[in-house]
Formats: C-alpha cells, structure tokens, sequence
C-alpha cells in the first residue's frame, strides 16, 4: 500500500485549490474516524487514503471527474482495488462503479455530507462545527437553496446502502468532523 505522504504528493500535483484539500484531509479524517467506529482498526490508514484521494482529478478534471483519477491511479502503482474504492463514490454521478463494501459505502455516504457540514460552519458565528448540533445540520439539510451542490439524495441513498437513519449518519458524521477540524486547521 502506498503511503499517506505519496498520496498526498500526488493530490497536491493535480489539486492546489486550498478548499478541495482541505475538503479530501477532512474526507480522510472522517473515513479513519468511521473505520475505528466500525471495527476496522486493522484498515483504518487505507481508509483513510482513500478518504484523501476520492477527489484526485477534480481540480483539473471535473468532466472526468473519477474517470481519470483511475487512470491517474494505475499509472502511479495504485492496486486495482484501491482504485475501484476511490472511484466508487462517484458511482451515482460518473461511474457505474456501485460502492459494495462498507468502507465504499461510508465514503459515498460522507463525501457529499461533510461538504455540507462545512458550509453550515462557515455560517456559524463561531466558524466551526464543534458547536453544531444535530438539529441546525438537519434544519439546513432540509433547506434544498443552502449548498445546493451538496446532493441530498445522494447522503440519503448513503445512508440507505448503510442500512442507517438519515440522522445517525448526520450525526456520526458531524461526531467525526468535531474530531478533525484542530488537525485540518494546523494542516493548511
């Protein structure tokens, strides 16, 4: 397996934009963070680099967007199941790649939800989402207008490939994002 630092070599050669990097550590943080939550203490650093790596084309690639980051994958060495990993997130919009195993599933669960977790902290006073509670998450879950680029549908079939309720997901997500933000904050 390749190393978080090769890995993030190789996000930051094709991503500069801050907000997409520090979106794919806080990915990575929440996908090590569920891979301890479930029992997959055994996995938790390939989970966590596919957590940082599902977004390795979008900068300069959004029309490819996970087409070419398996491209990108195989000709760096990646292994073959990694890659499937990585692009199965985007199963619902690119790829006919259906997220099978849990680890899959959290991360098309996750990707779209801790993007909308962050827009919620960037309207808090506090800038933060150590403050938040479930309730203003699902009040701006259910507003379709705030961060309209974060699909619901896709966090609710998320949840639904998990067999969990819209709202454990919500908030272990927003658990595991509470636990990431210092580290990400010192990261960029």
């Amino acid at each position: 397996m390749k190393t978080r630092e090769e890995g993030l070599a190789l996000l930051k050669e094709y991503n500069s934009d801050p907000f997409l990097l520090q979106h794919a550590m806080t990915v990575e943080c929440v996908m090590r963070y569920f891979a301890r939550e479930e029992g997959f203490e055994d996995e938790i650093d390939y989970w966590g680099l596919v957590g940082l790596m599902h977004d390795l084309d979008f900068e300069k690639y959004p029309e490819q967007h996970c087409i070419k980051t398996q491209e990108i994958l195989r000709e760096n060495g990646y292994e073959e199941d990694f890659i499937r990993a990585v692009a199965s997130h985007g199963y619902s919009i690119v790829t006919g790649i259906k997220p099978e195993r849990h680890m899959e599933k959290v991360l098309f669960a996750v990707d779209e939800l801790t993007g909308l977790i962050g827009a919620c902290a960037l309207v808090r006073p506090s800038k933060s989402v150590k403050d938040m509670e479930l309730k203003s998450l699902r009040k701006k879950f259910k507003s379709a207008s705030f961060a309209a680029a974060c699909s619901r549908e896709v966090i609710q079939i998320g949840a639904d490939m998990l067999g969990w309720e819209l709202d454990d997901l919500l908030q272990r997500t927003l658990d595991a994002m509470k636990t990431c933000e210092d580290k990400i904050r010192q990261q960029n």
